[in-house]
């Protein structure tokens, strides 16, 4: 599991792809959320601005395999 570190209070879903270099761009963010490849806490999530905390952890279900991170809030 990769640790992504964010500023306080919460980062929101695609920014989180986009600043964790998941998604190359903004659009590919976007594009990946969609399409239901992405999934927060166990869930797919299809909401772009869907607000990450400290520990929630993102599954991102690619053709190779399933990889995670983690969302680590800056104190």
């Amino acid at each position: 599991m990769t640790e992504i570190q964010a500023a306080p209070p919460f980062i929101k879903l695609e920014q989180f792809l986009k600043f964790g270099n998941i998604a190359e761009t903004g659009g590919m963010a976007k594009l990946m959320i969609q399409d239901g490849i992405v999934e927060v806490n166990g869930e797919v999530c299809t909401m772009r601005g869907k607000k990450l905390y400290n520990n929630d952890v993102v599954s991102v279900n690619f053709e190779e395999g399933t990889e995670e991170y983690i969302c680590r809030i800056k104190e």
